[in-house]
């Protein structure tokens, strides 16, 4: 076996290799390395890289994010899920727009904006400014169970003290911009959770588990938790050409997003009764008539969630305004302009199908 500092400098040499081209390695701006580690977070590197580009585009500096209203900030946020990333990007930018526009090059300071924790603060700290701090995600968590041979559970508190520990040991002196970098591409590109590719690693050499035939066992994992499934209802109500949406409010899930009315059937409910008894409790509208338009499904963490959309109309004498009894703030909009808000996945599947089958603005 080979100690691995001694291994280090093959690691940097095939970063310098192997590295993918991504856009915020081009400068290095610190701007643009605060917005991809948060949309890294829970989001594949793929999505990251389309939704990076189109957001500096119309985000290209802190003082252009601070100064954009929120709903356009979620809408650009669409389809990364985990909404609360960009209302923390959102509010830190206008904390420090008052205070100069930049990103401070200061770990105490990154860790008091909205949503920078210790990973993200020491991820910006080493990859913008290139100061010495250690970071450990997923993948090197990965790397170093393998390495250490780690055969508890990674994710136990007393192995993620050891593998911080380590992770800010191995740290070469100057270098933790590419050294942090070159352990998560490995574990992107290499060190892989199912089929590690252990002939191309740079690390192998000193690598406990490749040594000991246990790579395939390491790391050790939580038991995952169990996936519940979900069904919900959601109604397309329509008046003079216009749909109604409905804002959600700001401590709901989805927080802040727009939706139609619609929630959760209830145990041997139908659809079609669920979105009638929904409608009524979140806007005081009764409907009479419904017509199905299709189901979507999407999943977030561990729900599994179907979602049926219907047409909806109203008795013929509710002419009243829809109610908030379960949103800030409620619309009128045209089908067109259904594309300037921000909707969660299942509400935009639905948007997208009638976009793509032409049914739009029917009823029932």
């Amino acid at each position: 076996m080979i100690p691995i500092k001694h291994c280090l400098h093959q690691l940097l040499d095939w970063f310098q290799v192997h590295g993918r081209d991504l856009p915020w390695r081009q400068t290095y701006d610190p701007y643009q390395v605060w917005v991809s580690e948060i949309m890294l977070q829970q989001t594949q590197m793929e999505r990251v890289v389309i939704y990076f580009k189109r957001w500096l585009q119309r985000f290209p500096d802190i003082d252009t994010l601070a100064a954009a209203d929120e709903n356009e900030v979620l809408n650009y946020w669409e389809g990364l899920g985990y909404y609360s990333r960009a209302r923390n990007l959102h509010r830190a930018a206008q904390l420090l727009a008052g205070q100069g526009g930049t990103l401070p090059a200061a770990y105490e300071i990154l860790i008091t904006l909205p949503g920078i924790g210790p990973y993200t603060a020491g991820a910006i700290m080493s990859i913008a400014f290139n100061r010495d701090y250690p970071v450990v995600d997923a993948n090197i968590e990965r790397i170093f169970s393998r390495i250490f041979n780690i055969s508890t559970p990674v994710k136990s508190r007393a192995n993620k003290t050891f593998i911080w520990e380590k992770a800010g040991r191995l740290l070469p002196v100057g270098k933790s911009r590419f050294f942090n970098q070159s352990l998560m591409e490995l574990g992107a590109l290499v060190c892989l959770p199912g089929k590690p590719l252990c002939t191309n690693c740079p690390l192998a050499g000193c690598c406990q588990a490749q040594h000991l035939g246990l790579v395939r066992e390491r790391p050790v994992l939580l038991p995952k938790k169990k996936s519940v499934f979900i069904e919900m209802a959601t109604g397309l109500l329509i008046r003079d050409g216009k749909i109604l949406i409905q804002k959600r409010r700001a401590d709901d899930v989805w927080g802040n997003l727009w939706e139609f009315p619609g929630g959760r059937l209830k145990e041997g409910e139908s659809p079609e009764q669920g979105v009638v008894r929904e409608f009524y409790e979140e806007t005081g509208l009764r409907i009479a008539r419904t017509a199905r338009i299709t189901s979507v499904r999407h999943s977030y963490m561990h729900y599994r969630v179907t979602l049926h959309g219907f047409y909806c109309e109203t008795t013929a004498d509710e002419k009243g305004e829809p109610a908030l009894h379960a949103a800030q703030e409620n619309r009128w909009v045209t089908f067109s302009e259904l594309r300037d808000f921000a909707f969660p996945a299942g509400h935009r599947k639905l948007i997208d199908f009638l976009r793509e089958s032409g049914a739009r603005g029917q009823k029932p």
